[in-house]
């Protein structure tokens, strides 16, 4: 049996991951820039650096620098509750990506307080305190973990020895590549 369909669907997924978490929380921070009267200038969300984004007017900061993590991690649950909702059979697809959405902002903001990375130099800046980052990163990573927890078979991993739904390789495949192909839409510099 090849494991090329197996591949495909693991390394697509975690493309995909990466690229969709990237572009739910700058919509995160697009929304909170909309909502409290901010201005957009620039998004970036190529595949070749890491996305941002960057605002003309930003009258309320603290909240706009927030919307982006909490945004990028209940939006794709919502994603994965609608897919498992309508029995889609690549669910399994969107709760590894609720999952790595989770674990890749709860580190981000959990860790980068440490390091003052990113958006947490703004949230400490804008008033945050620094237990409120690590509240945040306690409770968002380990969701995450919960969320991929027994996901391996649907992975081809263990038991299912590389067997892999056919038709799930190709959605996963092709929202890694309309994913890219946003993101080099959406460039920036």
């Amino acid at each position: 049996m090849s494991r090329v369909p197996q591949v495909v669907l693991i390394v697509s997924t975690l493309w995909a991951s990466w690229l969709g978490m990237q572009a739910v929380h700058e919509a995160g921070h697009i929304v909170g820039a909309w909502l409290t009267g901010g201005r957009v200038a620039q998004v970036v969300l190529s595949p070749l650096t890491i996305s941002r984004t960057d605002l003309a007017e930003n009258p309320q900061p603290g909240v706009v620098v927030w919307a982006g993590p909490i945004f990028g991690a209940l939006v794709p649950l919502l994603f994965w509750g609608a897919a498992a909702a309508a029995r889609a059979p690549w669910a399994f697809a969107l709760r590894f990506f609720a999952g790595f959405c989770l674990l890749a902002n709860g580190l981000y903001i959990g860790v980068g307080s440490f390091y003052l990375a990113g958006d947490c130099a703004e949230m400490l800046f804008y008033g945050s305190q620094r237990w409120q980052l690590w509240l945040f990163g306690a409770a968002t990573a380990p969701a995450g973990l919960w969320l991929w927890h027994g996901q391996g078979p649907r992975f081809g991993l263990g038991p299912a020895g590389g067997r892999v739904d056919r038709n799930a390789v190709w959605t996963v495949l092709g929202f890694a590549v309309a994913l890219t192909m946003l993101g080099f839409a959406v460039g920036g510099k």
